[in-house]
């Protein structure tokens, strides 16, 4: 990368992508981890042993690496995410990065560097042309691991965290899950890096630590030498390169009062989600592990909203067998119970690869053979999906949920190919619950509009807002052109979420949320006051949920909810709603919206 100069002024403001909340104070510690360059060279046939040998030395580097590293976590707060440590150690034995990259050493004669480099590049790519922003970001997984396994081929040495002798904020390209599990949360009190994204695992540890970080920043690690002052917002995703003692006062405060409220939250974790006058939300989780339910439990979830399988496909040559299937979900209910575990059937196709059924080279993959459409097509992996889940709901409560459901005739057919599994199962003698609730997600207009008919069949609506917003609205949010125009208060998706909720209270069925806007505290009133029943989020925003519930009645809500229907811009709508959450809740959003 080369390198950008800048005069570092008084209060020098960069802005990123809010990867972490809270306010970090301190000087910089750069991280001098370059990219490294791989350089490809053909080899004759007598090399080809050695270069085979020095990287498989590598990868079983890579991986005793790894185990230390989740050895040394046991006994720290990060010990329930280490599930994030063993899909890296999965990724060292996925055909397609490693197995490939031997193919290409033994098959056409390429260095081991080389071929490791290609394969890398490929997957890469396969990663990019994904839409979906939470998948995308798993790319970073397989960056994490390249970088890895790439400096011991080359006999690199990976600079670690565990040694500070003061406090730091650590200044970096990139960081991987393993370096922030290394890190001492009284050393590092703080990261910014060029590039990442929120929902990266990097991220998400960080959360979980409650260590402020800042991603994105393209261009920090060459602007900022060692030893700055620096103050980061990683609630904001600011950051400020020496800070004046005026502004070094304005963020010391706005620090203190942060960690107090974050302090008070641990009281609201297992406290129910009601408002004063009684009205009761049920706040659940959302999960790609059965590792992770546990912490989410612990975190104040009433069950499993949103529990993604794609990632079971998307390691290893072949899909997943019915019975490492069934042994996951089992698991999950088991660890969930008695509440409730809502497993999202495969939600693949296009934009999200599994190794045996790309078709990245669809011309539009986001609206293409993707998620039911992708499972009605693929009937053997469909009825091997549904066969698993059935099984583990005699071991506990089970929800089985259907996404991209566009139409009643879909939504007939899921339910088709589930009788006729379950009727396979009876057969069998294999025991299944007598009720599991079906659901739909409601993630297309289509479904919005006939929600009124998909009532009818389904026992709970699920709204998936990541892609409802962006289909309502037209734009893809990872195009930095029109991500400003994702805007989910935006009349128009207010008034979708509106027919919804109506739909569903008209039939008597459930009405839920899993995509990112349920965990959001400035939407939390909203969708209350438009008749939610159930949230699911990243488990450690329950807890702010339940905070701002506990201090409402819902006349206010719908009262409030009834003046934004009468606006006519998403402007003017967020505008009222920020005005109004910062005015009945001044030590959360005063703070928050500075």
């Amino acid at each position: 990368m080369a390198s950008v100069k800048i005069d570092i002024t008084e209060d020098t403001l960069l802005v990123g992508i809010a990867a972490s909340p809270g306010i970090a104070i301190s000087k910089s510690r750069l991280v001098n981890r370059s990219q490294l360059g791989a350089i490809e060279r053909r080899i004759s046939d007598s090399e080809v042993e050695a270069e085979l040998a020095a990287f498989r030395a590598a990868v079983e580097c890579s991986r005793q690496q790894l185990i230390q590293i989740k050895q040394q976590a046991k006994d720290k707060v990060l010990a329930e995410h280490l599930y994030i440590i063993d899909t890296h150690l999965l990724i060292l034995d996925d055909d397609m990065l490693i197995g490939e990259s031997e193919a290409l050493i033994a098959g056409e004669k390429i260095n081991a560097e080389g071929a490791f480099n290609r394969t890398l590049r490929k997957l890469r790519r396969a990663f990019d042309n994904i839409s979906d922003e939470y998948i995308r970001e798993r790319r970073s997984d397989i960056d994490s691991i390249g970088d890895r396994v790439m400096r011991n081929l080359l006999g690199e040495i990976r600079e670690t965290f565990d040694n500070l002798d003061s406090q730091v904020i650590v200044v970096a390209h990139d960081l991987s899950p393993g370096d922030t599990v290394q890190m001492d949360k009284e050393k590092v009190v703080g990261f910014v890096t060029d590039v990442g994204g929120r929902t990266s695992h990097t991220a998400i540890l960080a959360r979980s630590l409650g260590i402020p970080a800042v991603v994105g920043l393209e261009t920090v690690t060459s602007i900022v030498p060692d030893d700055l002052p620096m103050i980061i917002d990683g609630t904001n995703g600011t950051v400020i390169l020496k800070p004046s003692a005026e502004t070094f006062r304005k963020y010391l405060e706005k620090k203190q009062r942060y960690e107090y409220l974050e302090k008070e939250l641990e009281a609201f974790r297992q406290l129910p989600a009601e408002t004063l006058d009684g009205y009761r939300l049920v706040l659940r989780g959302n999960v790609d592990f059965a590792d992770e339910v546990e912490n989410a439990r612990l975190l104040g979830a009433e069950g499993i909203g949103l529990f993604r399988t794609e990632f079971l496909f998307m390691t290893g040559e072949d899909p997943p067998s019915e019975e490492e299937q069934f042994n996951i979900y089992r698991r999950a209910v088991e660890l969930m119970a008695p509440y409730p575990v809502t497993i999202r059937t495969l939600d693949v196709g296009g934009e999200k690869f599994v190794p045996e059924f790309n078709l990245s080279d669809e011309a539009n993959p986001v609206m293409g053979l993707r998620a039911i459409r992708f499972s009605l097509k693929e009937v053997n992996l469909f009825r091997t999906q549904l066969r698993a889940i059935l099984r583990a709901s005699a071991f506990g409560q089970i929800r089985i949920m259907f996404p991209m459901i566009s139409g009643v005739a879909e939504m007939r057919s899921c339910k088709q190919f589930l009788d006729k599994a379950r009727q396979e199962l009876a057969n069998e003698g294999v025991a299944v619950a007598e009720n599991v609730d079906v659901g739909v997600m409601i993630e297309t207009p289509a479904a919005v509009l006939v929600s009124d008919l998909l009532a009818k069949e389904v026992d709970f609506f699920s709204v998936g807002t990541n892609d409802l917003i962006q289909y309502c609205l037209a734009i893809d949010r990872s195009n930095e052109h029109v991500a400003y125009l994702y805007e989910p208060m935006h009349p128009a998706v207010l008034r979708a979420l509106r027919l919804i909720c109506d739909a569903a209270k008209t039939e008597g069925i459930e009405v839920g949320m899993c995509g990112e806007m349920a965990g959001e505290q400035l939407y939390s009133l909203v969708l209350i006051a438009l008749g939610f029943n159930e949230l699911s989020m990243n488990p450690v925003n329950i807890s702010r949920i339940k905070r701002v519930m506990r201090q409402v009645d819902m006349g206010e809500v719908k009262g409030l909810l009834e003046k934004m229907l009468t606006l006519s811009t998403a402007t003017d709508v967020a505008t009222c709603l920020e005005s109004e959450m910062a005015e009945k809740f001044p030590e959360v959003f005063n703070l928050e919206l500075l």
